[in-house]
């Protein structure tokens, strides 16, 4: 499963878990991912997120909020809209590895 990995067990000694802990928590939410995952494919303002997402506004809204406090999104004004971007594609390159990951730690669960 580590052939995916390019980083080294080194590579965390000078992690700070409390930051990395800040980050995977306002990650860890589904709707917060999925929204991530409509930004993956570039700037959008709420209304497109709530429509790509069929989710409320007010919804929205909250978890952009909370992904814009972790500084994983960030935020553009423009007359009466705003729009979201990602801050750093990384993110994307760690939600593709965590879901590479999952697949593969979830494949040889044999139960719940």
């Amino acid at each position: 499963m580590e052939k995916h990995l390019k980083t080294k067990p080194d590579d965390l000694t000078n992690a700070d878990p409390q930051a990395v802990a800040f980050l995977a928590k306002a990650m860890g939410d589904e709707n917060r991912l999925r929204i991530i995952m409509v930004l993956a494919k570039g700037k959008k303002p709420v209304s497109r997120i709530v429509e790509e997402m069929g989710i409320s506004q007010p919804l929205a809204s909250h978890h952009l909020k909370e992904l814009k406090r972790a500084l994983l999104v960030k935020v553009e004004r423009s007359g009466p809209f705003i729009y979201y971007e990602l801050a750093d594609h990384r993110i994307v390159t760690i939600l593709a590895n965590l879901n590479s990951l999952a697949a593969e730690l979830l494949a040889s669960r044999k139960a719940f």
